[in-house]
């Protein structure tokens, strides 16, 4: 009994710890201040060079990212050239230049100009990515898992980053051939189908690689993204774009850096929390905190499609998740109403296909709701332009 005394004696002192416990906001999370982040690199080879400009948000806010238009954006070579980028019309705060194909001999620095501020980045050397060797996947019980392979001969890469672009074909819950026009309802036409559409997303995560401690400069198997199996990006056909980039070695610092920030944190074991070192800086104050880092060099690519005969068969989406049918009758015989005009005509169901009584009545259809049969909610009907069949 003396041995459970203390541990109650425990217990009570740490609830009692607990219901004494105030809030406390962090200094980072009330900062009202907001800071330029600069995402891209300058591109030394035959690909675009692309830059977005926008503000960080305080993390005690529900406000969104914003975006920082108007701003004269240029890549300059040291002693040299300057090369305007363009803002893009429909993309607020993206900037964008055509192949640059900059000599690989000479160093080159981003320039930013704002109303009442100036931006720099050091200058770097152009850092000569190798190909991509081969995009693979193995299947496994926790989904597809898809990696990345490449090398340099000379022995020069060693840090190594990535970024991919997804692409998928999918299908809606249920299949409408029919399509109400001027209060009727018709057949749909092979060019207006809905059923179809297709998908995409972007990385969201940070993936990097380095060979600094090996032999050979070799990246064999580096995991780019796992799929789970009842993924709908795997039901019919997919398709992921892998981007390559080359680093030096403080690059790569800092992108490990804001990966430990970002996808690390959560427990004492974790990386802790540390200061965004990049390579911009502003001309105008000093001391101003800008987060990002550019880099030099040519961006390597490469796009392989998985279709869905090539995985296990017991990997299917649901598709039809909480989706029902619905029947719409002309003379419901419990409401004693038009369901065919409430429902469809008027109201929220799309007309799936037709209930007929011997073969010759049309007693109304069978229907579903909008987001279950339309995939153009989350998705185009019209397949991207590399697509292949």
């Amino acid at each position: 009994m003396k041995g459970n005394k203390h541990i109650w004696i425990l217990i009570l002192t740490a609830w009692c710890a607990a219901g004494c416990r105030k809030p406390y906001a962090p200094p980072v999370i009330t900062n009202n201040k907001s800071y330029l982040v600069v995402e891209g690199n300058i591109d030394s080879g035959s690909d675009s060079t692309i830059i977005t400009l926008s503000t960080t948000v305080n993390l005690n806010t529900h406000d969104t990212t914003t975006f920082q238009s108007g701003a004269q954006v240029s890549v300059e070579a040291e002693g040299g050239v300057s090369m305007p980028l363009q803002e893009q019309q429909y993309q607020p705060g993206r900037y964008y230049a055509a192949a640059l194909n900059l000599d690989k001999t000479k160093k080159y620095r981003l320039h930013i100009v704002m109303p009442g501020n100036e931006y720099v980045s050091d200058y770097e050397g152009v850092k000569v990515n190798p190909p991509i060797d081969s995009v693979n996947y193995k299947i496994g019980s926790k989904g597809l898992q898809i990696f990345s392979n490449t090398h340099d001969p000379a022995n020069n890469t060693r840090y190594y980053r990535w970024a991919y672009e997804e692409a998928w074909r999918f299908h809606s819950a249920f299949n409408s051939g029919l399509v109400v026009k001027n209060g009727a309802i018709v057949p749909r036409s092979s060019d207006e189908g809905i059923y179809y559409c297709y998908a995409g997303d972007r990385s969201s995560t940070i993936i990097l690689a380095s060979s600094a401690k090996l032999t050979q400069d070799v990246i064999f198997e580096n995991p780019v993204i796992l799929i789970p199996p009842n993924s709908e990006k795997l039901g019919i056909k997919y398709s992921i774009l892998l981007k390559q980039y080359a680093l030096t070695k403080a690059g790569y610092d800092f992108w490990e850096n804001i990966k430990k920030n970002t996808e690390q944190l959560g427990s004492i074991f974790d990386a802790q929390p540390s200061q965004l070192v990049g390579n911009i800086h502003s001309v105008t104050h000093p001391n101003e905190t800008v987060i990002g880092y550019i880099s030099v060099t040519n961006m390597q690519s490469k796009r392989i499609y998985i279709s869905s005969s090539a995985l296990p068969a017991s990997w299917q989406p649901d598709y039809k998740g909480s989706c029902e049918l619905d029947s719409a009758l002309f003379q419901n015989p419990n409401s004693k109403q038009n369901d065919v005009k409430v429902l469809i005509l008027e109201g929220p169901l799309i007309p799936i296909t037709t209930i007929l009584k011997d073969s010759y009545v049309v007693l109304g259809y069978t229907a579903s709701t909008l987001d279950c049969v339309d995939c153009r909610l989350r998705g185009k009907t019209e397949a991207p332009p590399f697509w292949t069949e």
